[in-house]
């Protein structure tokens, strides 16, 4: 992309002076610059045409000729042998697996310490694919995309497989001894000098052999840090009530939605739940007059901004003078008031306070995690004020162990193992060296411990330091229990035996009480016995696995009692500067995940950054600066350094920075090591969220970003991409966005489809890009990653790409996303110019690869005006765990990751063209199920991965001879439409427009 600084005053006069609504999916496209134009002259960017062996395809054709070439390379494939397998059948098959029928189990993935229902398909006792338990409260049948690329941690070859002693493998056996001698000499001192970190724990069961233990030592102490927790939100709580007490939001009950800092529809404990709730007050169908509003200020766009009505982009430091302000509107009383706030955020909040007073008790504020304490008592006592506590807010007793735990707790320990207190230190899942604020010195106090023990999947940063590190167990492979935000309890069940013979925290612990010969599932039934109250504890237990959940292990909601005066002192003046902002990356949250390749390769809602973190600012700040996209900086925060490439973004706040944690790694494995720069190392107990004094100095470099936003661009049709408008608009003339087409006369009649006739529809209004969808596709297809250098020159391999369209000014657009996947064209023009029949139609509709016909020419996806087709340049299988990505290594496989891959799909060659097929397995299996019972297939009975995983419900999936199918409804709606109707395709997936519920006191966009 362009490398020149973009000129802000010219960006602004080309918009003022655009005809219509002017679409641009970057600034070097609103530009026009000749980097961008030269972009489109090509199917990919430069380089992508040719393969990356010392002889391109194109001079091998020209110095081998051309009839050589065809006749004796078969496809392009002429480097690549399949590997010869041994088959071996089972001895005795077991009773319950029956062969290419995969079994389902209910388990729960934990995220940041709370539980999250999943259902695991496994085949032949292999974990496959993750999806989301209906039944559960956080998940509802569907997952985000950190659950969905779980699976593939598991399988992850760079995973712990053995404990370690001083570096040096070791057994568990060994471990076991020396720890006994340990927690023996501990017995004569009562644990005095023990101490124990986790993150946040919600298992009954863990909770339980925490308390035990404390009370078998009492003079030890257990430490609770995550360094992306709830510690403001909880302390938040304690100063409005006095005391511990969890939030629950219903947002199903809200009209009107009122955000700080807030991206609630993000990856977290609530989040796919708080994305359904919201998008299902925003479905707009025949006759639809209400649609609930949502406002949002925050500093770093965020996919939940993606379906704000009015976005306020503001520094976090002004946050709480916003909210103040509004408080203060709305009647709290005893609120001081905050700092003067600029006419935008004046009329912002006047806006506001009107709007949910209107509103009274079906309205709701929330607060992002990275406020300060007082910013989430102010949110408490507006939501208070407003009526909302028992619709809209309802409080429960904390579902987390200890909610007073956090950086607090971790500096504490810190300095007891400074001061030689800590004799013994075990570490559960945790990773404090990486991840601790810079100004705690964990890593050099960890130094001073005689004997500490790290237990986790990976030997990372921690483990490399620790004197035992022992090899932790993923969930597919443990006995365990979790909470989930309301407190509903999950079994969790393992799928597979350890692969690596991995102990859990529950085992592990066992070992401090004296009982290392107790596997974890003897301490979980242990546990629930004594809870069970049914008198028959096998049936008790076998429903608990079965339904994924326990009924009656949610919690209960409370009556609080509102504090006075914890707001009634003024704030301190904003400060002048930069500032700077920490938040969790998108993808790989705090590194945790950072090793997991499909996470780093999926393209960031906004930035589509891959493979990278950068500093992110809005245009004016990078103009002020002089910096473009790329420009190394070195950012100064409180006398600490790093250095970071640029990115400019659209509707980032002024004078702010963002910078994403999680990278930087150097011991995440071979996927996620020096991947990106360290952020924790700008980050400080004082200011783990945002703080004001950063310091931006040029270094003289550039560094290469891969994006993929301007990769498979539709030229030439910005005006027939995104459907938009207002809910008064529509509400005044349902047909306002239908434009009238004059089929064209075709020699050739429609084919009739007698059988099944398969369709997509997609709901524009409720999509928030947050690329769970694009994850599961990958997860269910077989689809590989390709690497950065890769994905650089445009080969990235994803079947679904989410589009993301700016109007407006560069300052406050609006953001438009477009979910583009094969089409499933009806008059599809990638079948007309494959010479070899490799990309066919069928009986029901459907476009499909035959993949051993394809020999490569790319004819298919040079014509096709959507630009879905994926080409394996190179062999990509497993190519993040192969070095150097070349001819040589073309035939490596990780054995490991081959049992992680779906036996239903095939894996492609290098060579051979690919895109999204409706999930055709997922069809077949349904069809031979319906013929065995001699019927048709029922609506719902096919739900393709995508429409599974989707926390918003936005894709529903059908066949479109079925009346009753909702497809088929979706399809009649007044929203409806399809992408490029011009060009007369005929797709089979249809799109459902975007609607802003419009406040009018507020500006609306410019129209034409």
């Amino acid at each position: 992309m362009n490398t020149k600084s973009q000129d802000v005053n010219a960006l602004r006069a080309r918009l003022a002076n655009a005809e219509g609504r002017e679409f641009w999916r970057s600034l070097d496209e609103l530009a026009d610059t000749p980097e961008f134009n030269e972009l489109l002259k090509r199917e990919f960017p430069h380089g992508a045409a040719e393969w990356r062996d010392p002889v391109s395809r194109r001079n091998f054709l020209k110095l081998m000729g051309a009839s050589l070439a065809l006749a004796g390379l078969s496809g392009c494939q002429f480097a690549l042998k399949q590997p010869q397998e041994k088959i071996v059948p089972y001895v005795r098959q077991p009773e319950e697996i029956i062969h290419g029928k995969p079994l389902f189990f209910a388990t729960a993935a934990t995220f940041a310490g709370f539980g999250t229902g999943v259902l695991v398909e496994s085949h032949e006792g292999r974990p496959t694919k993750i999806e989301g338990n209906p039944d559960h409260p956080a998940s509802l049948g569907a997952t985000d995309l950190i659950t969905q690329a779980m699976i593939l941690t598991m399988y992850d070859p760079d995973r712990s497989q053995a404990p370690t002693n001083a570096g040096q493998e070791a057994t568990w056996e060994s471990f076991v001894a020396a720890a006994t001698a340990a927690i023996q000499a501990q017995a004569a001192k009562q644990g005095a000098g023990l101490r124990i970190l986790s993150g946040a724990i919600t298992s009954p069961t863990l909770i339980a052999q925490k308390q035990q233990l404390l009370t078998q030592f009492p003079q030890a102490k257990w430490y609770q840090y995550e360094p992306v927790g709830r510690e403001n939100v909880n302390a938040g709580a304690r100063l409005a009530f006095g005391e511990d007490v969890q939030t629950i939001y219903r947002l199903d009950a809200a009209k009107v939605i009122v955000g700080f800092d807030s991206d609630f529809t993000a990856p977290s404990p609530t989040g796919v739940r708080m994305a359904r709730q919201l998008a299902d007050g925003r479905r707009i169908r025949k006759g639809t007059k209400e649609v609930n509003r949502l406002y949002l200020a925050e500093s770093t766009p965020s996919i939940t901004g993606l379906l704000a009505d009015h976005r306020l982009p503001v520094r976090s430091s002004q946050i709480e003078h916003l909210v103040r302000a509004l408080a203060i509107l709305v009647g709290v009383p005893d609120v001081a008031a905050g700092a003067a706030l600029n006419e935008a955020e004046k009329k912002w909040v006047e806006t506001v306070a009107k709007d949910v007073q209107a509103h009274r008790g079906s309205c709701v504020v929330l607060v992002g995690e990275s406020q300060p304490p007082i910013v989430h008592a102010l949110g408490h006592a507006i939501n208070a004020q407003l009526g909302n506590v028992g619709s809209t807010v309802v409080y429960t007793d904390p579902v987390e162990s200890d909610p007073s735990g956090g950086i607090a707790a971790l500096g504490a320990l810190t300095q007891e193992m400074n001061a030689g207190t800590v004799e013994m230190l075990v570490m559960l899942e945790s990773n404090p060296v990486y991840n601790a604020p810079a100004d705690i010195p964990f890593a050099e106090a960890l130094a001073k411990v005689p004997l500490s023990i790290h237990v986790g999947l990976y030997r990372d940063e921690t483990a490399q330091q620790s004197t035992w590190h022992i090899n932790g167990t993923h969930f597919l492979e443990a006995w365990g229990d979790v909470r989930a935000f309301d407190g509903t309890v999950t079994i969790v069940q393992p799928l597979i035996a350890p692969l690596y013979n991995g102990k859990s925290a529950i085992e592990t612990l066992n070992v401090l009480l004296g009982k290392p010969q107790e596997t974890g599932y003897q301490t979980l039934t242990a546990y629930w016995q004594t809870q069970d109250s049914s008198g028959n504890f096998r049936v008790f237990w076998n429903q608990a696995l079965h339904d994924g959940i326990i009924p009656g292990t949610q919690a209960q909601a409370r009556q609080v009692t509102l504090q006075r005066g914890f707001a009634s002192a003024a704030p301190s003046a904003p400060a002048q500067g930069l500032e700077i902002v920490f938040r969790p990356d998108p993808s790989i949250w705090d590194g945790a995940f950072a090793n997991n390749a499909w996470l780093q390769e999926v393209p960031k809602p906004y930035t589509k950054l891959t493979w990278d973190n950068v500093a992110m600012m809005s245009a004016r700040t990078a103009n002020a600066l002089r910096l473009k996209n790329g420009d190394v900086v070195r950012l100064t925060y409180q006398g600490r350094s790093v250095d970071a490439p640029v990115w400019v973004q659209p509707g980032h706040a002024d004078d702010s920075v963002t910078v994403h944690l999680g990278f930087g790694r150097t011991a995440a494995g071979r996927v996620g090591n020096n991947v990106g720069f360290n952020a924790y190392r700008l980050r400080t107990s004082a200011t783990p969220w945002f703080g004001v004094g950063l310091e931006v100095a040029k270094v003289g470099e550039n560094y290469k970003l891969a994006s993929t936003q301007g990769h498979f661009l539709m030229e030439g049709r910005k005006k027939d991409l995104v459907r938009y408008g207002t809910l008064a608009e529509y509400v005044e003339n349902e047909k306002f966005l239908q434009v009238e087409k004059k089929e064209p006369i075709s020699l050739i009649g429609e084919y009739e489809y007698n059988g099944y006739k398969w369709g997509m529809s997609i709901d524009l209004n409720v999509c928030n890009s947050c690329n769970a969808c694009v994850v599961a596709c990958q997860s269910e297809n077989n689809i590989p990653v390709v690497g950065k250098d890769e994905v650089w020159l445009g080969r990235e391999m994803h079947w679904i790409r989410i589009d993301q369209y700016y109007v407006g000014d560069e300052h406050t657009p609006n953001v438009y996303n477009m979910v583009m996947l094969c089409q499933q064209c009806e008059h599809a023009p990638c079948e007309i110019v494959c010479p070899v029949a490799a990309t066919v139609h069928d009986a029901e509709g459907l476009n499909n690869m035959v993949y051993n016909r394809c020999v490569g020419t790319k004819y298919c996806s040079n014509n096709c005006p959507y630009k879905v087709r994926r080409f394996n340049f190179l062999q990509y299988q497993d190519v993040p765990y192969r070095s150097p990505i070349d001819a040589s290594t073309e035939n490596d496989s990780i054995p490991v990751l081959k049992m992680m891959r779906n036996p239903d799909v095939t894996v492609r060659a290098r060579g051979v063209m690919e895109k999204c097929s409706f999930c055709v397995q997922r069809i077949n299996e349904a069809r031979i199920e319906a013929r065995k019972e001699n019927r048709r297939i029922t609506d719902g009975e096919v739900v393709t991965a995508c429409q599974q995983v989707c926390p918003t419900q936005a894709i529903v999936f059908g066949d479109l001879n079925d009346p009753q199918a909702r497809v088929v409804t979706l399809k009649d709606q007044p929203l409806k439409y399809t992408s490029l109707d011009k060009l007369n395709t005929k797709p089979r997936v249809s799109y459902l427009a975007k609607i802003k519920n419009l406040n009018p006191d507020l500006a609306e966009e410019k129209k034409a």
